[in-house]
């Protein structure tokens, strides 16, 4: 559907391994410079559909954990794909503080769990993925992107 001249598409996903699923299609579109922000409560899956795209991009599951012991971990691929996770993010400002805007500029992926705690200053043509728990296995997954290049393969 069409939203505000975006494209947004809503998925419900049945369990992890469909979570994974539609993280590993979000991921395969994934060009250079693009920017990931997942939002939603704790336990809504982010962690889960980021395996996914990372997956995408070689990344086996066992090397993405929740981000929140290491807020920033950058992946050697081409192009580099950083996972970061704000979790343990108290206020905006603590963002410069750990090189969190040099990190997504440039030519690499990021996919940023918990993007709403950068309080609105992330660039407007971000890839905006919000979770919502259904019940225990299922998630309400919305996709809302600026720019439809190949979106309707997602």
């Amino acid at each position: 559907m069409i939203l505000k001249g975006n494209m947004v598409k809503k998925y419900i996903s049945k369990g992890p391994g469909e979570t994974k699923e539609i993280g590993f299609r979000l991921g395969r579109l994934l060009g250079p410079g693009d920017i990931v922000g997942l939002y939603g409560e704790l336990g809504s899956g982010k962690t889960t559909l980021v395996k996914g795209m990372a997956r995408a991009f070689g990344i086996e599951d066992k090397d993405i954990v929740s981000a929140s012991f290491t807020i920033i971990a950058e992946y050697s691929t081409k192009p580099p794909f950083s996972h970061i996770d704000l979790y343990r993010i108290e206020k905006a400002t603590e963002l410069d503080d750990i090189g969190f805007w040099d990190q997504i500029k440039g030519d690499g992926i990021s996919v940023i769990e918990w993007a709403e705690k950068t309080e609105g200053r992330l660039p407007e043509e971000i890839i905006k993925v919000k979770l919502k728990s259904l019940n225990e296995e299922m998630r309400e997954i919305t996709i809302e992107v600026k720019d439809e290049k190949d979106w309707d393969n997602l």
